[in-house]
């Protein structure tokens, strides 16, 4: 089969991706082999091909938002048929023993493991997963619209409710990307006030198009001070201009799993009053299944750029550039 592959990390435009020709995978004991039908293009992968986040194995397969069918079950394997629609996310197993899990917090597993960073992942024409990390995907979704949903908008769930902002209340969002775009409409379908600080122009446009209640440039103060704000983008010098934004009591949650250095905080300014600034390390699986099951209900809808997969160097160039508001998914 036909895979990309992160060879020597590096920007981008350098071409870190390289595509290989590899065995197709074989499902181990309860995993499943899944052909992949399309793959999103999320910015952790970027972080990846760029070395940001150092690859944890030579020559992985990028991708974790995927929406493929079952081809093969492995031994043991039952929870989904051959044929059925699955999507494959960003947590693909956990150790189930360590305190974190034993305590029902799974998104903090001392031996975790990622699909595309520890294991091979969607960018590729098959993948396999764990069947108990896999999630069933509704009828009702097709392959395009659900693929954004298995990470940024699992993740954007999760980063949502870590804000802690109360019902009525007034949410930042900094960065306004793939995942900002699906938590945002979360947020409204919920009735907070919604304030987005982006600089792309694109991530702007597609912002006031879905209803937020005021835009500005990533260093704007917002029109009023904030119950909680979501830094989605990786750039720790917004950390002291989003807390500075924050009313007492306020929480900055920050989504990205890497972030560009925090400059020294004024404690004064930007802590004091019982503010409060948290990471957001992974999810779990009942995130997911919340999730879900919500942007279903509330008809939740992904601003989507579709490019096949052959062109997945110049997907993760656009996405680096701000060349397009929303999220980019790969057809194989």
């Amino acid at each position: 089969m036909r895979a990309w592959v992160v060879g020597a990390p590096g920007p981008v435009d350098t071409g870190p991706l390289r595509r290989i020709d590899r065995e197709e995978p074989v499902p181990g004991p309860g995993q499943v082999r899944v052909d992949v039908s399309c793959c999103g293009v999320c910015r952790t992968d970027l972080h990846l091909a760029e070395g940001d986040l150092p690859p944890r194995r030579a020559a992985v397969t990028p991708g974790h938002e995927v929406v493929g069918r079952v081809s093969a079950l492995g031994p043991g394997a039952s929870r989904f048929a051959v044929g059925q629609r699955v999507g494959v996310p960003w947590l693909g197993r956990t150790d189930g023993s360590c305190r974190f899990c034993r305590r029902g917090e799974e998104n903090l597993c001392t031996a975790p493991v990622f699909i595309g960073w520890d294991v091979d992942g969607g960018y590729a024409d098959a993948c396999v997963v764990d069947e108990a990390f896999a999630y069933p995907l509704p009828d009702g979704l097709d392959d395009e619209q659900a693929a954004p949903l298995l990470c940024a908008g699992i993740i954007g769930y999760r980063a949502l409710r870590c804000a802690d902002v109360p019902p009525g209340g007034r949410l930042g969002v900094y960065g306004f990307g793939g995942s900002a775009h699906l938590t945002v409409q979360v947020a409204l379908a919920q009735g907070l006030r919604v304030h987005v600080l982006t600089r792309g122009e694109h991530n702007r446009r597609l912002a006031e198009q879905l209803g937020v209640d005021s835009v500005g440039t990533a260093t704007d103060l917002p029109p009023e001070p904030l119950d909680g704000a979501i830094l989605f983008a990786p750039a720790g010098e917004l950390v002291p201009v989003a807390l500075r934004a924050l009313d007492r009591g306020g929480t900055l949650a920050v989504a990205g799993i890497w972030l560009s250095r925090i400059p020294a905080l004024d404690y004064a300014a930007e802590l004091f009053g019982e503010r409060r600034l948290r990471s957001v390390t992974a999810n779990t699986r009942r995130d997911g299944e919340e999730f879900l099951r919500l942007a279903g209900r509330l008809g939740v809808r992904a601003t989507t750029v579709a490019y096949p997969m052959d062109d997945a160097p110049r997907a993760l160039s656009d996405l680096a550039s701000g060349r397009f508001g929303g999220a980019a998914v790969l057809h194989a």
